[in-house]
């Protein structure tokens, strides 16, 4: 059908002629209510949008004279949030003069992790950042996907 005739069919049933397939020869052509074409779209992706998981993750940070009991809280919360199916990003910061010493913090951090009893993966290794490290550990579940 010509381009002309196509018109004149969309125009006479008041649609509109959309272009679906441009790089056919010939291009393809569908008349439809572009308008309602664009509400489902919209509506699709919205439906979509909301039936993904969202991960979040967590923040733990710890110092490098944090006391065991306060390592063993922030170790509980930890293992809460990977029950949840969050990542958990664990921090240890290095005020001052700890600076001097980041082999006593990264052996806190190991040691730190080594304690967790929930089924874990490392996804980020343990990196140096400017006041201290960090490492990002996610549940053993949902990185098998």
């Amino acid at each position: 059908m010509s381009t002309f005739d196509a018109m004149a069919l969309a125009k006479e049933q008041m649609l509109d002629l959309v272009e679906v397939s441009p790089k056919a020869v010939p291009p393809v052509c569908r008349i439809m209510d572009y308008g309602k074409h664009l509400y489902q779209q919209s509506k699709q992706l919205r439906l979509a949008k909301a039936k993904q998981k969202k991960i979040e993750i967590k923040g733990v940070r710890l110092g490098l004279r944090t006391d065991t009991h306060d390592l063993e809280f922030k170790r509980a919360q930890s293992e809460k949030f990977l029950r949840q199916g969050d990542k958990v990003k664990i921090d240890i910061v290095l005020r001052g003069r700890e600076k001097a010493h980041q082999d006593l913090a990264r052996k806190n951090l190991q040691e730190f992790l080594g304690g967790i009893t929930v089924a874990y993966k490392i996804e980020d290794q343990i990196k140096r950042f400017p006041g201290g490290f960090n490492v990002i550990i996610a549940p053993a579940e949902t990185t098998n996907n």
